[in-house]
């Protein structure tokens, strides 16, 4: 999952590192000029990132293949999805690559909406970890490349802890406080500095934010069965988790009437000692004057387990495209080679998911790390090896999302957690009838 997205300081200057280093770079952007350029053809991405974030890759492409442009159509993330099953619905072929939320990739693929990638499954099996290879993949046959993956971290107000008199937690994973430990502090916090909440999640009521919960108190992922189109989200873990969750609104622990995207604002002016994001926060961070902060690994229940939610963007080729050897060329040097991918990272501070592009991204965020993000790339490393589950991979998972981000948003408002899941769940039985 990404999150707000721009320029980041601090990684932007890593990632100088590691493309030079690489022989690529950061500067640049889509070749506008050349549209119609003699001899020049077209790849056409469409994706929910900004434009900016892609400029590097698409300009370390161009410049490696004379013969090729990208043209990038940006799609808001909300409206992406709905965008592709109009457009491929109609077999549009001005689409060659497209972006792919990679749990989606079951359902995409029993659509006919993505080509089958069997002729670089070796070299792609051999270039990226193997979480993102098999997510990438359905029934065996690759369908996407994979570009980015993902971790989440607890971020701190150190001020606040200070204020507060609160011993601030440590990046060692061994030591990674628990939810309870997390509420017990922030509620002092709160008591001795004013603070308003105790504690910002930022994906609110998203799904990827929300999984780590209920498995940690070992509900697993939510859907079961040889077909995963069974719901399973009445669970006893299930049921604890989402009490705690809206526990935690309805004591003011955290924030009702709050998006995601303004939990990273709210958490900078000071309003509460612990924040739980992504990477993509890292940079914004670094960036602000006067603000003291650290980065420890996401907290998890006492008596359950470290659970962290990982996943990302894949790339697809639209099987419609009259281009498709032409995206192929794109994707691969998006994903399977270490300067294009670290490209695709440059302007956004996301987790590349090359092997070879993420040790070194790894290697200098770690050489380049400040008293705040001191053991950053520790935590990554930890955390992408031993606790990162991934979403559930099915081919109900869009409607999936969409039942459950429901019940959450219902739940942080005020619903009994388990009468709430129990209707999620109805209302999945019913919706999933048509897809068995």
């Amino acid at each position: 999952m990404s999150g707000s997205l721009g320029r980041r300081g601090l990684l932007r200057a890593v990632l100088g590192a590691a493309l030079t280093a690489a022989g690529g770079t950061l500067t640049g952007c889509s070749s506008g000029a050349s549209v119609g350029a003699a001899g020049r053809r077209t790849v056409r991405l469409l994706g929910p990132e900004t434009p900016e974030t892609f400029r590097p890759v698409i300009r370390g492409f161009e410049r490696a293949h004379p013969d090729l442009r990208v043209a990038y159509t940006a799609v808001p993330p909300t409206q992406l999805n709905d965008v592709l099953q109009l457009r491929l619905s109609a077999k549009d072929a001005a689409i060659d690559v497209y972006c792919v939320d990679q749990p989606r990739v079951p359902a995409l693929t029993a659509r006919g909406f993505l080509t089958d990638l069997s002729d670089v499954q070796t070299r792609t099996r051999a270039a990226v970890t193997r979480e993102q290879y098999e997510i990438s993949s359905w029934k065996g046959t690759l369908r996407c490349l994979p570009v980015w993956t993902s971790t989440q971290y607890l971020f701190y107000n150190a001020d606040l802890l200070q204020k507060a008199g609160v011993t601030r937690p440590k990046p060692d994973p061994a030591e990674r406080w628990t939810w309870e430990r997390i509420l017990g502090a922030g509620r002092r916090v709160m008591d001795r500095t004013g603070a308003d909440h105790a504690l910002l999640i930022e994906q609110t009521d998203a799904y990827y934010g929300m999984q780590p919960l209920a498995e940690s108190l070992g509900g697993g992922s939510g859907i079961v069965g040889a077909a995963m189109l069974t719901p399973a989200v009445t669970t006893r873990g299930w049921i604890d988790a989402m009490t705690w969750y809206g526990k935690l609104f309805a004591d003011g622990l955290s924030p009702r009437g709050v998006s995601s995207f303004q939990m990273g604002s709210l958490f900078t002016s000071g309003r509460a000692p612990f924040f739980v994001g992504g990477p993509w926060n890292l940079g914004t961070f670094a960036a602000l004057k006067g603000f003291t902060w650290g980065t420890a690994p996401q907290p998890y229940f006492a008596g359950g387990r470290p659970v962290t939610p990982t996943g990302s963007w894949s790339w697809g080729i639209n099987p419609y495209s009259d281009r498709r050897q032409d995206a192929l060329r794109f994707m691969e040097y998006a994903s399977l080679t270490t300067e294009g991918n670290l490209a695709t990272v440059a302007a956004s501070p996301l987790i590349p998911s090359n092997r070879a592009a993420f040790e070194r991204y790894a290697t200098d965020l770690d050489r380049k790390a400040t008293r705040p993000t001191e053991g950053v790339a520790a935590i990554m490393r930890y955390e992408l090896a031993r606790t990162a589950v991934s979403r559930p991979r099915s081919v109900g998972y869009t409607q999936f999302e969409t039942v459950m981000g429901s019940a959450f948003s219902d739940i942080r408002n005020g619903s009994p957690a388990a009468e709430r899941l129990a209707k999620a769940s109805d209302e999945l039985v019913r919706t999933w009838e048509r897809l068995r």
